[in-house]
């Protein structure tokens, strides 16, 4: 049974309703037992980082996160959490991918990073490089130390890592679930695994 955490820093409603849109099972939970006897784990995220930490703290969760074997998805800030460290209230987070979370930094783009914008999928010996759009809404990004990390890039005043895929972790920076049927299909992607 695929499990989505739920830490008090995530909107569950539009994760719930896209997943309900492709009818996989999932159950909600913040208990270590559940999560443990999970499938697959998907870590969703809004807010900040050192927020989202101190209530992975609070609930005694990190190790159990840090210790997952099965197949993870971090969301937003979800996927930022997954990293060393976040410049985002100076936090150190859960380790899981080597790198750091750096804030965005223009002087002629708005940021937070809010709307659509395609999303570079890396070419592979069997594909060819694809662009699909999706929803952003993001103030910070991330920078894997193992560049063979990046699955995809989005450009934003500078190319940033926007998929990333790390043995059975995985993150996205924008929100599948708000971004339509290429979100779907992300999604339908990652309950298949």
């Amino acid at each position: 049974m695929l499990t989505i955490i739920d830490y008090g820093a995530s909107n569950l409603k539009s994760l719930t309703n896209a997943l309900d849109a492709i009818k996989a099972p999932y159950t909600i939970s913040n208990k270590r037992d559940v999560i443990k006897k999970a499938d697959k784990i998907i870590l969703p995220g809004v807010g900040s980082a050192n927020f989202a930490m101190a209530q992975l703290k609070k609930l005694k969760l990190i190790d159990v996160i840090r210790e997952l074997k099965v197949p993870a998805l971090g969301i937003c800030l979800g996927m930022q959490i997954l990293f060393d460290y976040s410049e985002e209230g100076n936090t150190q987070c859960l380790g899981i991918i080597k790198g750091q979370v750096k804030k965005i930094t223009s002087p002629n783009l708005k940021v937070p990073h809010i709307g659509w914008n395609t999303v570079k999928k890396q070419v592979t010996r069997n594909k060819k490089q694809t662009d699909d759009y999706f929803y952003f809404v993001h103030s910070y990004y991330c920078i894997p130390q193992d560049k063979t990390s990046i699955v995809a890039l989005t450009d934003y005043s500078g190319e940033f890592c926007s998929i990333v895929r790390q043995n059975h972790f995985y993150g996205t920076q924008f929100h599948p679930e708000k971004s339509g049927e290429a979100g779907l299909k992300i999604l339908k992607s990652f309950c298949s695994l």
